[in-house]
C-alpha cells in the first residue's frame, strides 16, 4: 500500500496551470494520451479540474495529442 500522495501544485505553490507548458502536462497523461485520474496522480480536486482544462486546451491548440495510438 502506498503512502499519502500530496498535490504537486499545492506543494510547489503553482497558482496557474498554463496549457503551453507541455512538459508539466505530459506528467499527467498516460502512455495512451488519456488524462490520469486523481487517485493515481495525487492531485487535489481543485487542481485536477484546472489540469483537465489545460490539457484539453493544449489538445485543441495541437500542442498535445488527442491519442497516441
Amino acid at each position: 500500500m502506498q503512502g499519502k500522495r500530496y498535490c504537486h501544485f499545492c506543494t510547489n505553490s503553482i497558482k496557474e496551470i498554463d496549457f503551453k507548458n507541455i512538459q508539466l502536462l505530459q506528467r499527467f497523461l498516460s502512455s495512451y494520451g488519456k488524462i490520469v485520474p486523481r487517485k493515481r496522480s495525487g492531485v487535489c480536486s481543485k487542481h485536477q479540474r484546472k489540469l483537465a482544462t489545460a490539457i484539453k486546451r493544449g489538445r485543441f491548440m495541437a500542442l498535445l495529442p488527442f491519442s497516441s495510438k
